[in-house]
């Protein structure tokens, strides 16, 4: 019988008959400030599913090892079972959010080298940022796998730069989460959707992420749509 395991900001996590694989059950919620703000969204969860699924099938078939296993429904998906690692792993393309509060620095700095931050994974601590010698020390990954996640990490970037290029957007900054399957691999988890990465139009430099819910600039559900429209066009024409 299937088992509730996990319900998060915006997902849920389900048990199924086989033991290494997990049924996640994607819901219309969205979050800002650590789940101090959040509304309910119709068609949200459908456009996170089928968005997180093209760009992990994007991913996996440009040689990124992933959770992921198939989409089984509008709201539904399958991945295998992973021991995920309690870190946010952040990539900066271009300043913006924090990044830009944090250092006094304006929107839309393009960095020579991208920024890469790790951030401990915990609510109730507001997600502190911690570097590679506090993720050893406190346990939660040590140098070698903070090395595959980064290896990953970029592998991940260059091929969703190109992607949301040809989309006609700017892959600003991302944060991804890693996990540890049965064997030991590790590989690629979470979802990648406009909630957790920061896209502006190439031409406009209008936002077409969450930023448009946390700053109340505009209409989250047609945002995603555009988002979801690009990249399918995209990956047609391949």
């Amino acid at each position: 019988m299937e088992k509730l395991l996990y319900t998060g900001k915006v997902k849920q996590m389900w048990s199924t008959n086989d033991p290494e694989v997990l049924r996640v059950v994607y819901t219309d919620q969205a979050t800002a400030g650590n789940g101090e703000k959040k509304d309910n969204f119709k068609d949200k969860a459908e456009l996170n599913n089928q968005i997180s699924t093209l760009i992990f099938q994007y991913l996996e078939k440009n040689g990124v090892p992933t959770h992921f296993i198939k989409k089984i429904s509008d709201k539904e998906e399958l991945v295998k079972k992973c021991e995920m690692f309690p870190l946010e792993v952040v990539t900066r393309n271009i300043a913006a959010g924090h990044f830009s509060s944090r250092y006094g620095l304006d929107e839309g700095m393009r960095f020579a080298i991208p920024v890469e931050e790790l951030f401990f994974k915990s609510d109730e601590l507001d997600d502190p940022i911690l570097n590679s010698s506090d993720a050893v020390a406190l346990n939660v990954a040590t140098k070698s796998e903070q090395e595959q996640m980064w290896s990953l990490s970029r592998q991940v970037n260059q091929l969703l730069i190109n992607l949301f290029d040809e989309a006609g957007m700017d892959l600003v900054d991302f944060k991804l989460e890693f996990g540890k399957l049965h064997n030991g691999q590790i590989v690629l988890a979470d979802e990648f959707s406009p909630d957790n990465c920061r896209l502006w139009d190439k031409k406009t430099k209008s936002h077409m992420d969450k930023d448009v819910y946390r700053r109340d600039i505009g209409d989250l559900t047609a945002v995603y749509k555009k988002v979801l429209a690009r990249i399918e066009e995209v990956l047609e024409e391949d």
